[in-house]
């Protein structure tokens, strides 16, 4: 299976601009072989908001709001299956950072993911999320999704290698430098791929790392992206690398565990 992170920086508040820079870069990683393309947090409209009047101007329902519907024609157009970050308004105006994945002609809108862990000024707007942590089986893989500083937390890779994940979708804004040296270890604590899809650039005085990255099953970095420039990267990866939870012939990192001497 081939996956791929697009590292972007996204036009502030101009979702119609950010539709049309995806297209060019996914069909870039797909000229490249890809099968997953995973894109930033929030690519649709920026990040670093000042009021919430701002974030309703651009959330949109899904999947039937704007964002969605355009990646779904993406999708279906490039044979593709997408995880992408953006802002929703569910029926009653509450506001989540959430992510999607959509796939190609047969699959369309396949799922949501609310973001659980909101990061600093998020929780002026956002609430938190309240769909838990799911793994997606897109035929050719089964595929997690976490948004950015979930990362932080251990236990959401984990949550979602227990339910099965081989490959975690990450998209992400990220500003600390961790994340990049941090993401090689969730993959290896949980024998699974990781595909960080960073931004760049500044919004606001807030600037963003880039260095978006992937990561196999053994912390190999397979791929990172620079500090500063928009770009596509393109991995093969063997799932079964993911499927074997088997360090050597005595320890299985998940037939191993004690879970009853993991509580207070």
């Amino acid at each position: 299976m081939r996956v791929a992170y697009v590292q972007m920086e996204p036009a502030f508040l101009e979702p119609d601009r950010n539709y049309s820079r995806v297209e060019r870069l996914v069909k870039k990683a797909r000229g490249e072989g890809a099968e997953l393309v995973v894109l930033p947090e929030l690519f649709d409209t920026g990040y670093n908001f000042q009021s919430r009047s701002e974030v309703e101007e651009v959330a949109g329902e899904i999947p039937d709001g704007p964002t969605t519907e355009f990646l779904v024609e993406l999708a279906r157009g490039e044979g593709v299956f997408i995880v992408a970050g953006t802002a929703e308004k569910d029926e009653r105006g509450n506001l989540y950072n959430s992510a999607v994945i959509v796939g190609p002609i047969g699959w369309g809108y396949i799922g949501k993911y609310r973001k659980i862990h909101l990061f600093d000024r998020e929780k002026l707007f956002f609430k938190p999320g309240n769909l838990g942590f799911h793994v997606f089986n897109i035929g050719i893989a089964k595929v997690g999704v976490m948004i950015c500083f979930d990362w932080f937390f251990p236990e959401s890779a984990r949550t979602l290698a227990l339910k099965g994940a081989e490959v975690i979708a990450h998209p992400s804004n990220l500003v600390m430098p961790y994340a990049p040296r941090a993401m090689p270890i969730r993959a290896l604590e949980n024998r699974v791929y990781t595909v960080t899809a960073n931004r760049i650039g500044e919004e606001r005085g807030l600037k963003f790392i880039g260095k978006s990255t992937i990561a196999s099953p053994t912390a190999e970095v397979l791929a990172m992206g620079s500090e500063d420039r928009e770009e596509v990267a393109v991995v093969e990866v063997d799932l079964s690398l993911a499927r074997d939870k088997r360090i050597n012939e005595r320890n299985d990192i998940f037939k191993d565990r004690r879970p009853r001497y993991y509580v207070l």
